[in-house]
């Protein structure tokens, strides 16, 4: 018999045994009489301890799934604490300066982000220095082709040289249009940094990353003039 029909031999019985899950109870014995190699090692064991140890990988591997979307929940409580701070500190601003400084405070400690650049190109040009520092129309055309915030390398180029001299020791950014509204266009330029090349990462999640956005972003729409 080749290879090939005793794949075809043990998938027949395989889909045979699923469509009559009563043959065991027809024949009893087999599950005492049959054994199969042991999973973990070399010697036999029987169907039913061989059921038994599956069993225990399976509530195993489910205690590990069920442990780590414990700590992912928990993290997530987290970050939404710290949104929450940060959003009532926000409706607490009432000019620029009060975002600005809110802004820095909440990262710092809240966040625990090293380094962060602001560029907003709806307020009136004097209204804060540094905030309202000019971009070019390529800037705000990269931005506004964002989808959604940009991980890992520095997405916008001239955003290089808004962190002065630290910029060389910097090895990952986030890159976060600020959209007073989901469907809004961009209104400016949140970047975060960090000397880790880790921190900020392509392919990382950017909910809440988007969300501050939004939040900073609507922040500085009420202040328009």
């Amino acid at each position: 018999m080749n290879m090939q029909s005793t794949a075809l031999d043990e998938q027949a019985i395989a889909e045979y045994l699923t469509r009559h899950p009563n043959f065991f109870n027809d024949f009893p014995t087999l599950l005492a009489d049959l054994h199969i190699p042991h999973p973990h090692g070399t010697h036999a064991v029987s169907m039913s301890e061989r059921q038994l140890i599956a069993m225990r990988d399976k509530v195993r591997m489910l205690e590990n799934k069920l442990a780590e979307l414990i700590q992912f929940g928990e993290e997530n409580d987290g970050i939404s604490e710290k949104l929450h701070a940060l959003t009532l500190a926000l409706l607490a601003a009432r000019t620029p300066q009060d975002v600005v400084a809110a802004l820095a405070l909440h990262l710092r400690e809240g966040f625990a982000v090293p380094h962060h650049a602001l560029r907003a190109w709806n307020l009136a040009a004097d209204s804060m220095p540094g905030l309202t520092d000019p971009v070019s129309p390529a800037v705000r055309d990269n931005v506004a082709a964002m989808a959604q915030p940009v991980c890992g390398a520095l997405a916008v180029n001239d955003a290089e040289d808004w962190f002065g001299e630290v910029s060389p020791h910097l090895r990952s950014f986030a890159c976060i249009p600020l959209r007073p509204a989901p469907a809004a266009a961009p209104a400016g330029l949140l970047v975060l940094a960090s000397e880790e090349a880790k921190r900020f990462y392509a392919g990382m999640g950017t909910l809440y990353l988007e969300r501050l956005g939004q939040l900073i972003g609507a922040a500085l729409a009420r202040m328009q003039g």
